[in-house]
């Protein structure tokens, strides 16, 4: 507790992220390429301290040689019955100090190489993030969210290994070399032949090394592929719910995953052979070298001196040979992971000269684009070409256009997001911007429009009742201070317009950029923005305003406009020239009147729309915008709900999402069950079987060769030398193989746990509801599916190899000691003891600073992730620093709970490592008590099986450890098996063999609906029924419940009370996927994964070619389509970012189009097209579901007059539903929203 308080306290931000990251920059700058730059800026920055703890480890390679010395001076004494006992005992002390100055050089160079780590995982960390921050439009197709998140995570790791492993790449060798020299004095020109062991058995272990890699390399490839899928899938999981696609894209996860496996499978079958054939070759090593000593001159007599020394000699071999595979597998891994890095790093970047912001080199006026060619890449063609525009200070310019007519384009052209090819871009004075897709933090309302600014309480409120946002306050848990879920996901499409205008009214920039700002929000909380943040009397009447709109209502205020036509300025004026013009413009403002008439026809009351053409004093100009409702709106859907249980401290303040959860104390033994269950039961068995034939016939062969060393001599020689080798040889043998067979049982155990696990984790994660992706921040979720994935794919069956190893190998020592010398018993016992109280003390400790951590690693992810979605966001208001303080922050916080446990491992070692120690004295102090009647054989046998000690145990309970360390992965990747799961996706029995739906007829009977407990009624006791084929408009007021109506109808909440029957048919009594299969819905916001068109229109590959091409004509897309360089092929990045918002959601309408189904729901579908555009689409959707019921979601009245009923919410109840012209009579609250609209 007191070290809980003690590091986690949030104190001052410390800079160690700003200073590292940026030093590294700063050099990188100065050096661009491949990977050899970034190599070389961490050698200048890191190497003197590096070298600093390659001399410790240099010390301690003296005092690990010094010991088989003195072993050889031990021996001699137990041999030499006349030497004085003081000799023995002062060899056993000096042993037992050389042995712990080695433990203090050794801990300290460890201690010096995590630091280094540490420091490098920052610098690393820092220049990825600030990367992420300059990426242009063509680098942000070429990475991923999930790719970046790899690269911080699993090769930032990569980097950390190396540092600790590299100097085994040529210490090692030198190890080596120094053993055959010390075997040499022992053994003479024997010696020679375990050199051409070692050689013959060095080219097999490179060629098993390299072929590793390759495996390694496409195991990361899959991984990265992997990852990009699974961030898509959580991004948009509310889209592929509706569409009840779970499975689908379950399956192309799993595919990848199983080809990944597959990689990891045969790396793992590698590994295990080199891991035996490296301690194999300290066994064949012996072997050689010892029948070759004894066999080719039968003088030479194998004694207890030479054999027991020569295999502690061999055993620091062994500790080398080890250290090699490690050290050349983390140089692979970290070169492939170096050039991972520096392929992201030299990705392009913006250009900083394609906006001038701040200068005057194109003169004095406030915005100047002159004669500009832009594209969204070098490869591409231009998106805008010839443009010529200027803009005075304090005017309000509207852009209007045809869908993909480059509208979007102008405002990121300005902002210096494109390519500028030819031209000049000048913008003076500070820039606010208001993207089309509405950007949001996860963070509270009130930082999300404060953004980093201080709070002006009066400006504040200024802003939010300008923005129409007072009422959502007023509604939300705790007003300004609730907490938004990532991408906003439980706030409305309007809301979130609305949170990013006021965000930039809040700045009092001098350049407001608005992209379409008012396609979101319904008729009169438009015109309340338009009066009161846009127009001539506004917050903003002073600044210079660049608005991009399809709301022609407004055109005859704005100061100027620009017309555009295919990425080319057609026609520049006021309103009134343009008109009189009677150009492009005037036809394509008279195309809209004509579908505006033709929507309102044969209704009574409908004013001339042409008044708002002809005059700037007709209606436009009369009190259009009335706020007398905005006061009255009130949110239904668009309610932030509070966390689960008013009354805990969450609710209270607001809070949404869900923190990562962090266990206390050990980790549960059900775990380590449920980890054993997924590698099977008898697989574990049969993997304890092989440990336990193999370490006992290690003993046999240590056991054989004391016998060997004993054997009398007669003559000069030695009896039966040749059955001692052979038999020797056969055991080393059996054992090479016992050691591949376990050792290959656990990797390959390990990975069919891995795969369970994963399946797991994929299907309890698609299983959950919406309210759950609401809650969990993605930060979690990628973390689960790739580092915690990754803990259990490698370093679980890694480190259970090597406890099992080092746990038998133990056991093997013990009954060496105690066979030897039975009093020793009485030493090891209470040092055993006293080590399991280490362990235990350190494991607790140990183990929570893990699973913070791992909780600490999250919040880095989620930024990382938000900051790729909304960089253009963050570059528009030059906020970058701030951002890249809130990463260092985050880094550092991570970075302060990292440096407890690396400290606590160096304390762990070090206290291990003398205890050890200890028992090596003990073992040496009582066979020098007892040495009249020990046998030098028995002697050797027991002291260099007890030299072995210190490291065996060390490395066991580190293993140990680490597996408790990383079994915390399995623990937090079955976290989600206990969360609340949505109704089975397919009930059998139901449905079968029977075509549902066949009119397409709904009743809704006393249904109520509320998106969590604890919460008020989003929708009230809706009593209604739609007959099969109708056509109902579906409207009302922000947040009247009107996407909370369609959320219910696909259960994408449950009911409270009543029920949705559906042909007679209630949905509750269904499969999900029964359900939504059958009904067609067109989300609010479009959404497109990264994948081909064909695959974002057919994901599910129902359809031809031909069906497809069909759907896209209807859509207005063949033609676009067509002049696409693959087609239907082409490639679609992530979010569907190469394609404008019009475009995205028209290739929404041509998926629904393809399903045809009896009932579609339409969700605010055409907000993001232009009037035209829009009335194009509903008249193909009439022709093509005339047969079906569809249900639109609108607040432009227009779009659906034609229905043959509209529904009006009102505060989640049914206010009005009849035929439009009986509401128009009525003049209730119908007739209002029309007025508003300009309508009526």
């Amino acid at each position: 507790r007191k070290m809980e308080s003690a590091t986690f306290k949030k104190g001052q931000k410390s800079a160690t992220g700003t200073a590292e990251a940026e030093e590294t920059e700063v050099l990188l700058q100065l050096q661009h390429g491949q990977s050899r730059p970034l190599l070389k800026v961490s050698w200048n920055m890191f190497g003197t301290y590096f070298l600093l703890s390659t001399v410790c480890l240099v010390i301690c390679d003296v005092f690990l040689f010094s010991i088989p010395k003195l072993l050889r001076l031990f021996l001699e004494f137990i041999e030499d019955q006349e030497a004085p006992s003081w000799h023995g005992y002062f060899y056993a002390f000096t042993m037992f100090l050389l042995a712990c100055l080695q433990t203090l050089f050794e801990q300290r160079y460890m201690y010096m190489c995590l630091v280094l780590g540490l420091r490098l995982k920052t610098a690393v960390t820092g220049l990825v993030y600030r990367k992420i921050l300059l990426m242009s439009n063509t680098s942000r197709k070429a990475a991923t969210v999930g790719e970046i998140v790899n690269l911080v995570s699993v090769d930032t790791q990569k980097l950390m290994d190396l540092i600790i492993y590299f100097n085994g790449t040529w210490l090692a060798p030198i190890r080596i070399i120094i053993c055959f020299v010390f075997l040499w004095q022992l053994l003479g020109p024997s010696a020679l032949a375990s050199i051409a062991v070692f050689l013959f058995l060095l080219p097999l272990n490179f060629m098993i090394t390299k072929k590793r890699s390759q495996f390694q390399e496409a195991q990361m490839k899959y991984k990265d592929e992997r990852a990009k899928l699974t961030n898509a899938i959580l991004s948009d999981m509310k889209v592929i719910k509706l569409y009840g696609w779970e499975k689908t894209f379950m399956e192309k996860v799993l595919g990848i995953r199983r080809q990944e496996l597959q990689a990891l499978k045969r790396s793992q079958i590698l590994f295990a052979a080199s891991l035996a054939s490296f301690h194999s070759s300290t066994f064949l090593i012996a072997f050689v070298m010892f029948a070759v000593y004894t066999l080719v001159d039968n003088t030479h007599v194998l004694d207890a001196q030479k054999a027991f020394v020569s295999l502690t000699l061999i055993n620091i071999l062994n500790t080398a040979h080890s250290f090699l595979p490690f050290s050349i597998n983390a140089a692979v891994q970290a070169k492939v992971s170096l050039n991972r890095l520096a392929a992201f790093l030299n990705l392009e970047e913006l250009n900083p000269k394609s906006s001038s912001r701040n200068t005057s080199e194109c003169g004095e006026l406030f915005i100047t684009i002159r004669n500009g060619t832009f594209c969204w890449s070098k490869e591409t063609s231009p998106c805008l070409r010839r443009i010529n525009l200027t803009i005075p200070q304090g005017s309000l310019l509207a852009v209007v256009g045809q869908v993909g007519a480059g509208k979007s384009s102008l405002l990121s052209a300005l902002l210096g997001e494109l390519e500028k090819v030819d031209g000049c871009v000048t913008m003076k004075g500070t820039a606010a911007y208001v993207p089309q897709q509405a950007w949001i933090q996860n963070a509270s309302v009130e930082d999300n429009i404060l953004f980093g600014k201080e709070m002006d309480e009066t400006w504040f409120n200024r802003v939010i009742d300008a923005c129409a946002l007072q009422p959502d306050l007023e509604s939300f848990p705790v007003g300004r201070k609730s907490e938004i879920g990532e991408k906003g996901i439980n706030i409305s499409g309007g809301q979130k317009q609305r949170v990013n205008l006021a965000r930039a009214v809040y700045q009092k920039a001098s350049i407001y950029l608005l992209d379409d700002p008012l396609s979101a929000v319904d008729a009169h909380v438009g015109q309340h923005i338009f009066e009161h943040v846009l127009g001539p009397n506004s917050l903003l009447k002073d600044k210079t305003r660049v608005l991009v709109t399809h709301a022609i209502n407004i055109l005859p205020q704005a100061d100027n406009i620009v017309f555009l036509v295919d990425g080319m300025i057609s026609e520049i004026g006021s309103y009134q020239e343009l008109i009189q013009r009677n150009g492009a413009f005037a036809e394509f403002l008279h195309s809209h009147i004509t579908a505006e008439e033709k929507a309102g026809a044969g209704f009574p009351a409908i004013g001339d729309t042409r008044g708002t053409i002809t005059s700037r004093n007709g209606p436009s100009q009369e009190k259009l915008f009335s706020d007398n409702s905005v006061k009255s709106s009130a949110v239904g859907r668009e309610t932030i709900p509070a966390s689960e249980g008013s009354t805990t401290a969450a609710a209270a303040e607001g809070r949404l999402t869900k923190g990562e959860k962090t266990q206390h104390g050990r980790v549960n033994t059900l775990v380590y069950a449920a980890y054993l269950k997924a590698t099977g039961f008898p697989l574990c068995a049969y993997i304890i079987v092989l440990f336990t034939c193999q370490q006992a016939v290690s003993f046999c062969r240590g056991y054989w060769l004391s016998l060997w060393t004993d054997d009398p001599t007669h003559n000069g020689t030695q009896q039966h030398t040749e059955l001692r080798v052979g038999v020797f040889g056969a055991l080393g043998v059996i054992q090479a193989l016992g050691r591949f067979a376990s050792t290959a049982a656990v990797l390959l155990g390990g990975v069919l746990a891995s795969h369970k696990l994963f399946v797991q984790l994929l299907t309890n994660v698609a299983r959950s509801p919406m309210v759950f992706f609401e809650q969990t921040p993605i930060g979690n979720l990628l973390n689960r599916f790739s580092r915690e994935m990754d803990a259990v794919d490698s370093v679980i069956p890694d480190k259970l190899k090597s406890l099992l190893g080092f746990l038998f190998n133990l056991l093997e020592i013990y009954l060496v000691i105690i066979v030897a010398t039975p009093r020793a018993a009485m030493a090891i016992v209470p040092l055993t003891l006293l080590y399991a109280a280490f362990q235990h003390f350190y494991v607790i400790t140990s183990c929570q600073l893990r699973r913070r951590e791992a909780a600490s690693r999250s919040p880095i992810y989620s930024h990382i992730s938000e900051t790729f979605q909304g960089s253009s966001v963050i570059r528009a208001y030059k906020d970058q620093e701030r951002f890249i303080l809130k990463s260092n922050f985050l880094v550092d916080e991570n970075q302060r709970i990292c440096f407890p446990g690396a400290v606590a491992d160096r304390w762990l070692a070090t206290n291990l490592e003398f205890l050890g120690n200890g028992i090596v004295l003990f073992a040496a102090l009582f066979a020098a008590m007892g040495r009249t009647h020990l046998s030098p054989g028995t002697a050797g046998f027991s002291i260099s099986y007890a030299l072995q000690i210190t490291g065996v145990l060390n490395w066991m309970v580190r293993s140990w450890t680490e597996i408790e360390n990383n079994i915390v992965s399995v623990e937090r990747v079955r976290e989600y098996l206990r969360t609340p799961k949505e109704a089975p996706w397919t009930l059998s029995g139901k449905l079968q063999g029977q075509v549902w739906p066949t009119e397409g007829r709904i009743e809704f009977r006393n249904y109520s609906l509320r998106y969590r407990p604890n919460l008020e009624l989003a929708l009230k006791c809706v009593n209604l029924t739609i007959n099969g084929q109708e056509k109902i408009g579906i409207t009302g007021r922000t947040g009247a419940g009107k996407s909370t109506l369609a959320a219910g109808l696909l259960r994408l909440v449950e009911a409270a009370e009543g029920a949705i029957l559906i042909d007679g048919q209630d949905i509750a009594q269904l499969g999900l996927h029964d359900l939504r299969t059958k009904i067609t819905v067109i989300p609010q916001d479009p959404v497109l994964f990264s994948g081909s068109l064909r695959m974002n229109l057919d994901p599910l590959n129902q359809y031809t070619d031909a069906d497809i091409w069909t759907a896209l004509e209807l859509t207005q897309l063949k033609n676009f389509v067509a002049d696409l360089p693959d087609q239907l092929e082409y490639k679609c990045t992530d979010q569907g970012e190469n394609l404008s918002t019009g475009q995205k959601q028209l290739v929404c309408l041509a998926r629904a189009l393809l399903q045809k189904a009896k009932i579609l729901v339409l969700d605010e579908a055409t907000a993001a097209v232009d009037l035209e555009t829009d009335l194009q689409i509903q008249s193909t959707l009439r022709t093509q579901f005339k047969h079906s019921t569809v249900l639109t979601i609108a607040h432009r009245i227009n779009t659906i007059m034609d229905c043959n009923r509209i529904l009006v919410l009102e505060n989640g109840r049914v206010a009005e539903f009849d035929a439009p012209e009986h509401l128009i009579a009525q003049k209730g609250l119908f007739y209002r929203l029309m007025e508003e609209s300009g309508l009526a």
